[in-house]
């Protein structure tokens, strides 16, 4: 029970003794009413002694909280003499009381007598100050406490009424700081201080200061609740006018179509097999889409991405069929000879099969060729074999990375990249994709597409390509992907080396007839209006088309020339002209016009003037050198576009003749007193490489014995100072055209007879004269000897 209300004693002026109750957290000040609960053991019996005696108690405040027994210097000096009003206890080992504090005191000694701890206190005697004639700082400090406490009031914070009323009635500077010292949301430590400075204004600044930092802490808070209010009051809005907008959209009938959209989005969204991370992103964009305005730029764009991400096949894909023997015929179908590129894809769909297409032991597969040989068709038919789609990206001059990762949906018309682009179109996860030109990338400060495709090209990292556009990670590792190329040299050696490269050399004159007659024709026939039989052409004429209209080792050129010869005969048949058509070789001029034939096995003999045979991304080319002198100092002058390596070529064939000049019969001396002008005609072309040495070592030979060369031969190799001839490549190319060139006699490095022999058609060597030499002496005595 509560007692009654007792009388507050006087308090000493001198030093007395007082039970103790150290304090954890809390500070009391004089004039300060507050209940306490009271659990540790000596601070209860504290409070009874107290109670037997005049119930007065010391309560100082511990400068550790945790402290669990405190000593004399766990507590703090000053403390505050208290007036015990009452005291109840509330459950076992625990008291509330009500205590009231009278007057500062300073701690001189603590100690323990038996169950509770005692200390000699001396009471503070504060500054006395006329209330009534404060100075005008004074009065200027109370009365900004008293105006910044109804701005407290106002934002929120809970004071007593009475507490309140009594504060502001208040005049005295050290009762008001005690008082609203009291009533501050402020730690122990600051209390404490408070309870420490004896002069009044002091203490009513430093009040003051605490009052104005809770102030601008509530007007944080105020301004914090009152964003959250308006945002809930604006969500409620926008919910209600949303509700107003689905009834009127209901009325003019529009609700259910959109309602219908949304649906048939989640309908597919659940019929995808896909990662719990991408369907929550795609679930995130349709909800988005829901409360967006259907006509809004992001509803629109959110629209855009949803159809896009949801018409990937990223759990489709068609069934492979590695039918070997099929594979075999429907390359046999589409595509004349080419017996090691076809055994090559074979052996490739061979380890496919064995591993089901798991294995990444076998890298990417790149056609490498010149034009119109059928590297994009190989892959078509490739993939009718596996039974996969198809799906082509060409790559030539592409200069942007994004075309190849995509775009960022920030920007305006964003769209995603060609891989994406093109599993789309294949509607199935495992489709044949051909990068067509691949060696014809770009690189511009827009980035560099070949650095993107590394990715995408990489067993170990296509397993989760991300398209900035989608944001998804999709699965690429079951992606066949061929690249076709026209040269090596110029496609990036990091992508390189992730490509298995296959060579498709040049067709010669008798497969192109071949193709002619069983692949060009047969689709060329219905499409200028005529039947099989209704146009007869003889192997004559299309020979005569080869060499005469035709410089190339594909036979695109030959589809467009016969195609001509078709369009001419179409006409004619509108003419009244009966069918059937005969072609024969005579009528070829009448049909094409002047034949753009240029044989130099035709030309006579000259000085200075040799056949050579180049390489180029279009297959083989003769190529004419040319070499003159006349008076000078002994300068060397290279023309035609030449590079740094076929300069090169050029000094070590003059430098070789120069050494051997008594051998030959030359005088030495004429090599200081001339000029010597080497130059390859087609100036505008460049042109690079070792293999035109023994032509020039040749041409410079004819121009100082002055003997003349052989113009039906022509020669191709490296050589050395010594006169030696290296190996050099692409001799299938240049042989081939050689051929076309009306030239049938060549010369070639020894070293690479096995290679010739292997590559090269029986039928075309059976109609070759091939000398392969391992010295220039043994060129010049192929070239000169009938001189």
């Amino acid at each position: 029970m509560f007692e009654d209300f007792i009388k507050v004693p006087e308090v000493p002026s001198q030093a007395f003794e007082l039970p103790v109750m150290p304090l954890r957290d809390l500070v009391v000040f004089p004039t300060m009413v507050i209940p306490l609960f009271v659990g540790r053991d000596f601070s209860i019996k504290a409070v009874e002694e107290a109670l037997k005696r005049d119930r007065l108690i010391f309560l100082v405040l511990q400068k550790d909280k945790n402290t669990e027994v405190p000593a004399k210097e766990d507590l703090y000096t000053v403390g505050t003499i208290a007036h015990v009003i009452r005291s109840a206890p509330i459950e076992e080992n625990r008291l509330k009381i009500l205590v009231q504090g009278i007057k500062r005191a300073k701690l001189l000694d603590y100690r323990q007598a038996g169950e509770y701890f005692t200390a000699l206190v001396e009471p503070m005697e504060e500054v006395e100050v006329d209330a009534e004639n404060l100075p005008s700082e004074q009065r200027a400090y109370v009365k900004s406490v008293k105006e910044q406490l109804d701005v407290a009031v106002s934002l929120g914070k809970q004071v007593i009424p009475d507490l309140l009323m009594l504060i502001k009635d208040l005049e005295d500077p050290g009762k008001l700081a005690d008082l609203t010292a009291s009533i501050l949301d402020i730690k122990a430590v600051e209390a404490q201080k408070v309870l420490e400075t004896l002069d009044p204004f002091e203490r009513l600044k430093l009040v003051y200061q605490y009052l104005q930092n809770e102030v601008g802490l509530l007007e944080v808070q105020s301004k914090i609740r009152g964003v959250a209010r308006e945002k809930i009051e604006r969500e409620q809005r926008e919910y209600f006018l949303r509700q107003q907008l689905k009834a009127i959209l209901e009325e003019l009938g529009e609700g259910d179509e959109r309602r219908a959209e949304i649906e048939e989005y989640r309908k597919k969204l659940s019929r995808l097999k896909i990662s719990k991370e991408a369907k929550e992103e795609i679930e995130k964009n349709i909800k988005r889409l829901e409360r967006l305005h259907p006509e809004s730029a992001e509803a629109g764009v959110i629209r855009t991405w949803l159809e896009w991400v949801l018409d990937l096949p990223w759990d489709k894909s068609t069934r492979d069929r590695y039918d070997l023997d099929r594979a075999r015929r429907v390359l046999d179908r589409d595509h004349y000879d080419l017996e090691k590129v076809k055994e090559r894809i074979i052996e490739y769909l061979a380890v496919k099969k064995l591993t089901r297409g798991k294995s990444h032991a076998v890298q990417i597969l790149c056609f490498v060729g010149p034009p119109g040989v059928g590297k994009t068709s190989l892959g078509r038919s490739i993939a009718e074999s596996l039974g996969r789609k198809f799906v082509r990206i060409s790559l030539g001059g592409i200069r942007d990375e994004a075309e190849i990762r995509g775009h960022r949906r920030t920007y305006v018309g964003a769209m995603p990249g060609r891989i994406i682009q093109a599993m789309k179109q294949a509607k199935t996860k495992n489709p044949l994709i051909v990068l067509d030109e691949v060696d014809k990338i770009s690189v511009s400060f827009q980035g560099d597409p070949s650095a993107a495709l590394l990715e995408v090209l990489d067993p170990e990292q296509n397993k989760s390509f991300v398209d900035l556009y989608i944001g998804l990670p999709f699965d690429l590792s079951d992606v066949f992907f061929i690249c076709t190329a026209n040269r090596i040299d110029t496609i990036p050696r990091p992508l390189l080396d992730r490509m298995e490269v296959i060579q498709l050399s040049g067709y010669s004159e008798e497969e192109k007839v071949f193709i002619a007659k069983n692949h060009l024709l047969p689709k060329l026939l219905p499409d200028h209006g005529f039947k099989k039989e209704d146009v007869i052409f003889s192997d004559e004429a299309i020979l005569e088309v080869i060499r005469g209209y035709t410089r190339e080792s594909g036979v695109r050129s030959l589809q467009r020339q016969l195609s001509s010869i078709l369009r001419k005969l179409a006409l004619k048949r509108l003419k009244g002209e009966k069918l059937p058509f005969e072609v024969k070789a005579q009528d070829i001029k009448q049909l094409l016009g002047v034949s753009k034939r240029y044989t130099p096995s035709e030309e006579k003999p000259m000085v200075g003037i040799a056949v050579g045979l180049a390489w180029t991304e279009v297959g083989g080319e003769i190529m004419i050198i040319e070499a003159t002198k006349f008076k000078g100092k002994g300068a060397l002058i290279l023309t035609g576009s030449l590079g740094d390596i076929m300069k090169e070529s050029a000094q070590a064939a003059l430098s070789y003749i120069k050494s051997r000049a008594e051998d030959y019969g030359i005088d030495p001396e004429v090599f200081s007193n001339v000029d010597v002008h080497i130059h390859v005609p087609e100036g505008a072309v460049p042109k690079d490489g070792p293999s035109a040495g023994i032509t020039i070592g040749v041409a410079l030979f004819s121009l100082f014995t002055g003997k003349p060369v052989r113009t039906d031969i022509a020669m191709t190799g490296e050589i050395t100072l010594r006169g030696r001839v290296l190996p050099v490549g692409g001799l299938k190319e240049k042989i081939l055209a050689a051929k076309r060139a009306g030239i049938y006699e060549v010369i070639l490095p020894s070293k690479n007879r096995e290679e010739v022999m292997e590559d090269l058609p029986e039928y075309v060597r059976d109609k070759m004269t091939l000398h392969f030499v391992d010295s220039l002496e043994e060129v010049f005595g192929i070239i000169f000897s009938n001189t």
